[in-house]
């Protein structure tokens, strides 16, 4: 795999914060991935020489700024799911495509669950089912990733 440009790091993050930021509207807020976090966490496994749980949670801040959100409440869900996929990163690239979806929904929905859970800490409701709908269009989101920038490397075999 040939190395990734910093400028091509940076250009998508900017395109994942506008999309973020993209007024949704009826049923398409719903679904809605996290565009930023997205991107962050594909850049992370992918790059980890560019982007570091650092860019993840400066993301995330940045996605509390521009939403009006509980301040930090992205940025620590965001580093905390860093971690998460930090953890298996040298052994994500072995995993064949089905274990790396499973793996992706327990990230995506782990970040789901603390932000729920963040909001409910700060006084808000109970979601209904339709809160775990984004998990599926973040999986969407991570294929057009990979179609664009490729799989996660794998190691050379001798």
């Amino acid at each position: 795999m040939k190395p990734v440009k910093f400028s091509t790091f940076f250009f998508t993050l900017l395109v994942g914060l506008v999309f973020q930021l993209y007024p949704w509207s009826n049923s398409g807020v719903i679904i809605r991935p996290d565009f930023l976090l997205v991107i962050a966490l594909y850049w992370l496994l992918q790059a980890p020489y560019h982007c570091n749980i650092g860019w993840v949670w400066f993301a995330g801040l940045l996605v509390d700024l521009a939403t009006g959100s509980l301040l930090g409440q992205h940025a620590l869900t965001f580093s905390i799911t860093a971690f998460l996929g930090l953890i298996y990163q040298r052994r994500l690239v072995l995993f064949n495509r089905w274990q790396l979806y499973l793996y992706l929904i327990f990230l995506f929905g782990m970040q789901r669950l603390l932000i729920m859970l963040l909001k409910l800490f700060a006084g808000g409701e109970l979601p209904d089912w339709t809160y775990g709908l984004p998990i599926i269009s973040d999986l969407i989101l991570w294929q057009i990733m990979i179609m664009w920038f490729g799989e996660l490397s794998r190691p050379k075999k001798l």
